[in-house]
């Protein structure tokens, strides 16, 4: 029997599941483990999965046309990534989702999601919170990409995520920020001399 259980604490605290939810919830519930640098979503093939993280670090990217990485988005345990507008309309990718680290991950396919929506009813109001969670965390994003200094960014990322900033690279850490990994080195090279 596999072992569902970081998946259930997460959802524990936003739905109540009777018995025959979550047999049902837990019937659609894959286990996939990968490798460092392997690839759960690739540009030009549809996203089939939600994707849960167990344990690891992945992160979704673009590479642009002059050939630059811009990640858009990291995930460590107890996080969720993907491509959403490839999920939710069944289209082409656009990112990528490679692993940063050897990752165990939860899915569940885009006909299972469907069936959830149907099957149980507080579902969908789950879905609604955790796209709405996303879009505040998106605007928050912009706002500090718009406003903020590159050393105010890194600041602001290094109080709000200090688990990325231990386990995650720091050149993924730069391209997340919108800059060099030379000039995310400078500053924190310079928060490190100013504590000293």
């Amino acid at each position: 029997m596999q072992d569902f259980s970081a998946v259930l604490n997460h959802i524990a605290p936003h739905i109540t599941l009777n018995e025959e939810e979550k047999k049902l919830f837990l019937s659609v519930l894959k286990l996939k483990k990968v490798k460092r640098k392997q690839f759960v979503e690739q540009p030009g093939f549809v996203s089939k999965h939600r994707t849960y993280v167990v344990e690891g670090a992945l992160r979704a990217y673009f590479i642009g046309e002059d050939g630059q990485e811009h990640t858009i988005s990291l995930a460590v345990d107890d996080w969720w990534i993907g491509d959403p507008g490839s999920f939710l309309f069944q289209e082409p990718a656009t990112l990528f989702i490679e692993a940063i680290e050897d990752s165990t991950l939860v899915q569940w396919s885009y006909e299972s999601e469907q069936l959830l929506l149907e099957k149980i009813p507080q579902f969908p109001m789950v879905m609604m919170q955790r796209w709405q969670r996303m879009a505040v965390m998106i605007q928050k994003r912009v706002i500090s990409n718009l406003s903020l200094s590159a050393e105010e960014r890194y600041e602001e990322f290094a109080q709000r995520y200090p688990a990325f900033v231990q386990r995650i690279p720091l050149y993924i850490i730069a391209s997340y920020l919108g800059m060099s990994r030379e000039f995310l080195s400078k500053i924190r090279n310079q928060r490190i001399s100013a504590k000293n």
